[in-house]
């Protein structure tokens, strides 16, 4: 069992209280507003940057880029976009930043591989380590299969779009770097299909991310679990102890003014006991075990569609600017 000691005092705010459990990452787009809470390392995603680059603040950055890439197709822009983004991030947090492949290859591997190749070439030209960069690839099987090959060639890897065990199983036995298991849409899902309201250990997409890192634990994988994709400060304290949290500034702000013990839920080395054997799923028991889960399945496919839209948003702002 997870020893859940409070760590420090109710004078104390949550989000210092937190770090000392687990590493916090800034889940934004919107660099300014990142420094002022200091996370270790930061995530973006299609959605994030599109509505970053509507923000005036952030219009030059996106203007110099296009003028800068003249004459190259719209996507080759977009990969120099994402990774200026990535690059002024990186000024500010002293770890990791995650840039995502478009999502529209979500079912092609060896585009996905391709796309992540370029992706860090470019932070690589720039003279960036490739310790410091995680690219993003939807945890669909092509973007396992692809995060098998990169993380092979030292390419490491943000499993992102997860939402269940099946998952997590097969990115962790592709030695995928990193999964970023949402929460708040497991959340969003099981309420509209219940009518129910979630709290506590109760949420279930709180419940998903424990299960998840005691099979890490139980099993002895390696890969990072970072819970993401969070909608109240409950979920987030609910997993202290998980290896990462990524965090939107509107709940690191709420964290940083809210006072009161923080409990250690998770620790890799006083793990619950596991409910699952360990899974070594092939292609057809991985897609059947997903489409069994009506809403893994389901958020799956929402989440890839969302993405995709906001890349056709960023490609015609893009166009909108030549």
């Amino acid at each position: 069992m997870p020893s859940k000691r409070p760590f420090l005092e109710n004078s104390v705010n949550l989000l210092e209280q937190l770090k000392q459990y687990t590493v916090v990452v800034a889940d934004t787009g919107d660099f300014l507003s990142m420094q002022a809470y200091a996370p270790r390392d930061a995530t973006t995603n299609p959605s994030l940057i599109l509505k970053a680059v509507r923000n005036p603040d952030y219009r030059p950055l996106l203007e110099a880029t296009v003028r800068e890439q003249k004459g190259k197709f719209t996507g080759e822009v977009i990969d120099h976009l994402l990774v200026r983004f990535g690059l002024e991030i990186l000024k500010i947090v002293p770890g990791r930043v995650s840039t995502e492949v478009d999502a529209r290859l979500s079912f092609d591997a060896d585009a996905t591989i391709a796309k992540g190749r370029r992706l860090a070439a470019l932070y690589q030209q720039a003279g960036i380590p490739g310790n410091r960069i995680l690219i993003k690839i939807a945890a669909t099987w092509e973007g396992i299969c692809a995060a098998r090959v990169l993380e092979a060639e030292g390419i490491h890897c943000n499993m992102t779009l997860l939402f269940g065990l099946p998952q997590a199983a097969a990115c962790a036995e592709a030695r995928a770097k990193l999964i970023s298991p949402f929460v708040g849409r497991i959340y969003d899902w099981y309420k509209k299909a219940t009518g129910l309201e979630y709290a506590g250990a109760d949420d279930p997409g709180v419940q998903s991310v424990q299960r998840i890192f005691n099979y890490y634990a139980a099993y002895g994988y390696d890969t990072e679990v970072m819970g993401a994709s969070f909608r109240s400060v409950e979920q987030i304290t609910e997993l202290a102890g998980c290896d990462l949290l990524t965090i939107s500034p509107n709940l690191l702000e709420e964290l940083a003014q809210r006072k009161g013990r923080l409990v250690r839920q998770l620790d890799r080395k006083e793990h619950k006991v596991v409910d699952s054997e360990r899974l070594l799923l092939d292609q057809a028991a991985f897609r059947l075990m997903l489409n069994n889960d009506a809403m893994a399945s389901e958020q799956l496919a929402t989440g890839i569609r969302q993405f995709c839209n906001d890349t056709v948003s960023l490609e015609q702002l893009i166009e909108s600017l030549r």
